[in-house]
């Protein structure tokens, strides 16, 4: 599981260096069926819930989305987290 979790990381840091983007990290994040498997549920409806709204501010400009992509990634950053902390239990 670390090598998800680490792959997941690395697609939160090529985000925000725009190295890819939203369209490319949803995807990455969307197939991470194993992962997942091993979480409660809630943590793919949180993440589905958080991925929807990332690809709906990327298809507006920051000024004209209600949802501001940094603070996306960063609640993603805090479920990466969260997630991390649960699979080592």
């Amino acid at each position: 599981m670390l090598n998800k979790l680490k792959e997941l990381q690395v697609s939160i840091q090529d985000l925000s260096a725009e190295r890819i983007n939203a369209h490319e990290f949803c995807r990455v994040w969307r197939t991470q069926e194993e992962l997942l498997g091993n979480l409660p549920p809630q943590f793919a409806d949180v993440m589905e819930n958080l991925l929807g709204r990332l690809e709906a501010s990327s298809m507006f400009t920051e000024e004209s989305c209600s949802f501001s992509q940094a603070d996306l990634v960063a609640q993603l950053q805090i479920w990466l987290d969260k997630a991390a902390t649960r699979l080592q239990k």
